[in-house]
């Protein structure tokens, strides 16, 4: 783990952020970027959270006194972007866009601005940029990109990072797949396994790619520290499974032993009903991380059962247990 460095977290009031500031804290200065402020703000618009965490307001537009804070960092991460955890209507499709280009856009700006722009500038991208896949595995040298919507998002932002000219700051872009950890995307899979609705979910032959959150911060401090990586990396494990498969052993590693099934015509209305996609359940991500382990990255976690008991451990029984 790295230590003694400036890190400026965009849009680290998330999960994936909380996480990256949590695991970092007691050897480096963080500052988080957001658009909400904990508490009461000082003459500089900024919370200070113990010695080490500071959260600064912007609204990831444009340009203000948060840029300043960009000066003299080690790396800027950039994880900001509305959550496609939502029904695709027109207003959504263009927050989804608006969110994550105009904070990209801006960033580069503030880079450029500064006297001592950040050594390291990683900016979130997504492994569903590739097509849905059950014939073979996708990689970042042959993997195949479409033009449906999610895949047009994840186009964008990474041709908008890459367009940001920022010469004196080495740029990574992280296809990072579905993130595992306590919290996040765990907690409704914890509540269907719990009242027995943890079965396949529509034919259950989908690949699903996964990523614990450890390996992300990992990845995020091994990038850190060998200068020589630039470019475009998968952030997800080497083993990815089925989507049966990763219903059935988070089933065993949760302690139930049955789950119902969901059909796709289940999903379809389902999803509607809370307001989200079904795509986001049935497309088949079967992405591997060459250039990551190439590098020599090795994986914590690369395979799902250890991966979701480190979690379970985590978790309280509550919430995966009836009572």
């Amino acid at each position: 783990m790295f230590t003694a460095k400036k890190i400026i977290i965009a849009g680290g009031s998330g999960f994936i952020g909380q996480a990256m500031a949590q695991r970092w804290v007691a050897d480096n200065e963080i500052i988080i970027l957001s658009r909400q402020l904990p508490g009461e703000n000082n003459a500089y618009g900024t919370k200070v959270v113990g010695d080490k965490i500071r959260t600064v307001k912007w609204d990831g537009i444009n340009m203000g006194e948060w840029a300043k804070y960009l000066n003299g960092a080690d790396v800027l991460i950039n994880l900001t972007g509305k959550s496609v955890n939502c029904r695709y209507n027109e207003a959504n499709k263009a927050e989804i866009f608006r969110s994550r280009l105009d904070a990209t856009k801006v960033l580069g700006r503030a880079v450029n601005s500064v006297e001592n722009p950040p050594k390291l500038w990683i900016n979130a991208a997504s492994a569903t940029i590739y097509r849905h896949a059950e014939d073979r595995p996708q990689d970042e040298y042959t993997g195949e990109i479409e033009n449906d919507f999610s895949v047009q998002v994840c186009k964008q932002w990474e041709q908008t990072f890459y367009d940001q000219h920022t010469p004196q700051t080495r740029k990574i872009a992280l296809r990072t797949a579905i993130t595992l950890g306590n919290g996040g995307v765990m907690i409704p899979y914890f509540n269907l396994a719990k009242f027995g609705l943890g079965g396949r979910q529509g034919s259950g032959r989908q690949m699903y790619s996964w990523v614990h959150i450890a390996d992300v911060c990992r990845a995020v401090e091994y990038i850190c520290e060998n200068e020589a990586m630039e470019g475009t990396y998968n952030v997800s494990a080497p083993n990815p499974v089925t989507n049966h498969v990763f219903m059935k052993t988070l089933r065993s590693t949760c302690g139930h032993l049955f789950g119902l099934p969901a059909f796709e015509w289940m999903l379809q209305i389902g999803t509607r009903l809370i307001g989200t996609e079904a795509e986001l359940i049935l497309k088949s991500r079967w992405v591997l991380p060459t250039r990551l382990t190439e590098a020599g990255f090795v994986f914590e976690f690369p395979e799902l059962g250890m991966a979701l008991k480190d979690i379970v451990r985590q978790v309280p029984r509550r919430r995966y247990h009836l009572f």
